[in-house]
């Protein structure tokens, strides 16, 4: 059911509500039967997205509220996370950081309510990767991660006194029967976007000591660096419709409606026909032409050729 504005050619424009059909509730602007503008989507089972829509997809900033209580403030594109946001989670977890593509990706920090820690620094396709700082209330260890693991040279600093340098390295867990990577849920549930994190099972970060020295940050690893987002050729190039009005206003300058146009083109059509005969026609008549030419000339060689032989023959 839909009421609301509509446009010359009796679709969805400007301000309406919908209610669909399995129980959704759209309130917002449309644009040529689809959803564009602001607009408030309420599902049934009570999640919620309030904010910018293109084309019929979530675009632009949007409020997304989830059934489980989780929240997602920031960027879409494509009816995805991609952009800046931030995500809270029901079981108090906070990500605040870039996406793409609807997962964490690129420079963020991620803050564990349970043990009151953070991880700031790189990630991609939603795992930790590359340089990053994870922050406890004592300590901090500044390292590179490998598939949200630590891995690699790092080092840890005490109360900005102590440096403890060292290497972690994977090792098999031998309370798993298996190497791999396995599905769990996120800090929270966000179920509708299925938003998963990979965890590795059966591999073991162990941290080895090299050294212990006193605090220097010359000696600390580099800092991680905001990873640019780019999109596809495809997601970058979109054409925009021109207005419903000035379509219309086109018509008219071109001479009246595109009924009248038609017309206009159709008796060109006809006049251009009875002037000239079609290219078949041509064709075929240069081809009947060239036939009998080909054989004349086959029926003055023949007789050439007898004429040839009573000669010799007189002779």
């Amino acid at each position: 059911e839909y009421e609301g504005e509509r446009n010359s050619k009796n679709e969805r424009h400007g301000k309406g509500k919908a209610l669909l059909p399995n129980g959704d509730i759209y309130d917002g602007y449309y644009s040529r039967g689809k959803r564009h503008g602001n607009g408030t989507y309420t599902f049934r089972n009570g999640a919620r997205y309030n904010g910018e829509w293109h084309k019929g997809l979530k675009s632009g900033q949007g409020i997304f509220v989830y059934p489980d209580g989780s929240k997602y403030e920031g960027d879409w594109k494509h009816d995805l996370k991609h952009g800046y946001g931030i995500y809270n989670y029901p079981n108090g977890d906070l990500y605040e950081g870039t996406w793409k593509k609807g997962q964490r990706h690129g420079l963020g920090t991620y803050i564990y309510a349970d043990t009151d820690t953070k991880f700031m620094g790189t990630w991609e396709s939603g795992k930790m990767q590359g340089p990053g700082e994870l922050v406890h209330p004592q300590h901090r260890f500044h390292g590179k991660w490998d598939k949200n693991l630590p891995h690699g040279p790092g080092v840890y600093t005490f109360d900005l006194k102590l440096m403890q340098h060292g290497s972690y390295v994977h090792m098999k867990n031998p309370d798993f029967d298996f190497v791999g990577e396995s599905v769990g849920e996120e800090g929270a549930g966000d179920q509708l976007e299925e938003q998963e994190q990979t965890i590795t099972k059966g591999i073991v970060p162990v941290w080895r000591v090299t050294k212990i020295t006193k605090y220097d940050p010359q000696l600390l690893p580099p800092e991680p660096k905001p990873i640019p987002i780019t999109d596809s050729k495809e997601s970058i190039v979109e054409e925009e419709e021109p207005p419903l009005e000035e379509e219309e206003e086109e018509d008219k300058d071109k001479g009246g409606s595109a009924g009248e146009l038609r017309m206009e083109e159709e008796k060109e059509e006809e006049l251009m026909t009875e002037e000239r005969p079609g290219e078949e026609t041509l064709g075929a008549d240069e081809d009947e032409k060239q036939e009998e030419l080909i054989n004349d000339n086959e029926i003055n060689d023949i007789e050439e050729e007898q004429e040839e032989e009573t000669e010799e023959i007189l002779d």
